[in-house]
């Protein structure tokens, strides 16, 4: 039995095309969902283009009315029924309330070597405390923000002249690369974490 998988995006939608991608023959998920809290993004299309079916939730009705925005995604998600829900550029803090309902469900890509640099800024904070080494990390979704256990890693090495933006541009294959690896596995039951170096 395949497992279902519903990814969530906020963009583009890369790390969205290259699980979505992956997920083909002995692969032991599927995708059944795109959905996103921004009508205009671009990852919608390009599921569409994929076959998978898509919905928009505009989080901007519901103002700081987080309960009502997450209720209507929870209504969502429980007609795809997903078994695996992967965020993927989702831009939202999600409560615990909602978080608690999927958990051990859940994955998130975050662009640092966690347990540094929750949060947003990560390639510029990475540089700003001279690393030497930054990444990205897959972990299993908790109330607490870019916590949970890690499921992999990826590394590359810090440049002299690095800057957020080549940093990010150096990172992003190799957050597809551990994003399909982690899923692939995670699907199959198998949490041992992953190391990838670039």
């Amino acid at each position: 039995m395949t497992k279902r998988v519903a990814i969530l995006i906020s963009g583009g939608g890369s790390n969205m095309v290259a699980l979505a991608q992956s997920m083909h023959g002995d692969h032991p998920a599927r995708p059944v969902l795109v959905m996103s809290n921004d009508p205009q993004a671009g990852g919608l299309a390009k599921a569409r283009a994929m076959n998978i079916p898509t919905l928009a939730i505009d989080h901007k009705p519901y103002g700081k009315d987080r309960a009502a925005f997450e209720a209507a995604l929870q209504k969502a998600l429980e007609t795809a029924k997903p078994e695996i829900i992967c965020l993927a550029g989702f831009m939202r803090i999600l409560t615990p309330e909602f978080t608690a309902k999927w958990e051990g469900r859940m994955l998130n890509i975050h662009p640092s070597l966690l347990p540094k640099y929750k949060g947003l800024h990560t390639h510029a904070r990475a540089l700003e405390a001279g690393d030497s080494e930054h990444g990205c990390s897959v972990h299993e979704v908790t109330a607490a923000l870019d916590d949970g256990p890690i499921l992999g890693q990826a590394r590359i090495a810090v440049h002299a002249g690095d800057t957020p933006e080549t940093l990010a541009t150096r990172l992003l294959p190799l957050e597809h690369a551990l994003y399909v690896a982690v899923l692939r596995r995670f699907a199959a039951g198998d949490r041992t974490p992953i190391n990838l170096d670039g």
